[in-house]
């Protein structure tokens, strides 16, 4: 399968107050796709989790056209890139039953080791993904420059933030994101998103959480010894 594919339908659940899909669920769609891809590929649990491997996003940039709202029937598609050295590039788009394009994004996976937490080498453990070309590919993301930040407050990671890698999960980053926004930008229509996961918050650690907001964007960052994420939306 060179293409994944899956059909879904936005429950109640997935939605915010306005009805249309909450980043959160959307992000933690293309987390489950891209790990169902890569077991169809031919990297099971038992060569990365059952090994003391695990999977971790370090990068995305998200185009988005229009956020499909509760109740509508949607397809997510993924496929993935040419594996650069430690990273593994995975694509993906959104769209709905007429075929227009919802959201597209572009991300890089890296496997760490459970226990030192360090970046590990994929063919050092026979991992090898083969990439698909759809010419419908994103350009890679960049690194988001560091901002001038004009409010900041402590995060303490929840439990219920922590996913099986033992850090807070790359999703949970847009509830934040979110809850921490003025309702006036809440309220304007995303049209991209940079996000770069640099380091880990794991259960009870406290995040110095800084935020900059401008007529149409909002960046986020997040540090404690050092940085641990950044963030830019960009608004019509």
């Amino acid at each position: 399968m060179k293409v994944y594919r899956q059909d879904f339908q936005v429950l109640s659940s997935d939605v915010d107050m306005s009805r249309t899909l909450r980043l959160s669920s959307l992000f933690t769609r293309l987390q489950e796709a891209a790990i169902a891809h890569t077991i169809d590929l031919g990297v099971p649990r038992d060569k990365t989790l059952d090994q003391g491997l695990l999977w971790a996003v370090t990068q995305y940039r998200a185009v988005f056209h229009r956020l499909p709202e509760y109740d509508e029937k949607v397809t997510l598609l993924s496929w993935p890139g040419k594996t650069m050295h430690l990273y593994f590039p995975r694509y993906f788009r959104l769209v709905d039953t007429k075929g227009q394009v919802l959201f597209e994004a572009v991300s890089l996976w890296v496997l760490i080791d459970s226990k030192t937490r360090g970046i590990v080498f994929p063919e050092s453990h026979d991992i090898f993904i083969k990439e698909t070309v759809t010419g419908n590919e994103l350009p890679m993301p960049g690194r988001i420059r560091t901002e001038k930040i004009s409010a900041a407050e402590p995060f303490k990671v929840p439990y219920s933030y922590v996913d099986l890698n033992g850090h807070m999960n790359n999703a949970r980053y847009y509830d934040l994101a979110v809850d921490l926004m003025p309702e006036a930008l809440r309220r304007r229509k995303l049209r991209e998103l940079s996000s770069e996961y640099i380091g880990e918050a794991r259960l009870g650690d406290t995040m110095n959480v800084g935020f900059a907001e401008s007529e149409n964007s909002f960046y986020l960052c997040g540090e404690k010894e050092k940085t641990v994420f950044r963030m830019k939306m960009l608004f019509e």
